[in-house]
């Protein structure tokens, strides 16, 4: 039989995970939004990639460095938040297990919740430089 102070244990730790799962759909969400505009810088560079040299005039060549440089900065972003969104999962999972063992973890929480968060900022800032690229293309031609 589970014990009143148990249940009332985990329904604080279940609500204690609700606004990181929160966090998590807002990084899942961000995510989709990169991977879009992955996709579109991808589909763009293929057909530049396969013309010959000789047909590739200089403003291509920039074009197509560009493109390379945003797909970089656009893996980065990606891989970060991803970081970001499995620190947050592993903090949920960590605060999960000090409730059921009755361990002290907090800080264990603390750390991966920050190294979360810095992820996650992190990404974004490569997020807007790849933004950025892609703007300067369109406003400098």
């Amino acid at each position: 039989m589970i014990a009143p102070e148990d249940l009332t244990n985990v329904s604080l730790a279940i609500r204690d995970a609700v606004a990181p799962v929160f966090l998590i759909t807002g990084i899942g969400s961000l995510m989709g939004v990169m991977t879009n505009r992955l996709g579109r810088a991808v589909d763009r560079f293929r057909p530049l990639k396969d013309m010959s040299k000789e047909f590739i005039s200089s403003p291509l060549a920039v074009e197509m460095d560009t493109i390379a440089s945003r797909i970089r900065w656009m893996r980065r972003s990606i891989t970060l938040c991803t970081l970001s969104a499995l620190s947050v999962c592993l903090s949920i999972a960590v605060m999960f297990i000090s409730e059921a063992f009755v361990m002290q973890l907090t800080q264990a929480v603390a750390i991966l919740f920050i190294g979360a968060m810095v992820a996650l900022t992190l990404g974004l800032l490569c997020f807007l430089r790849e933004v950025l690229l892609a703007t300067k293309e369109v406003l400098d031609s």
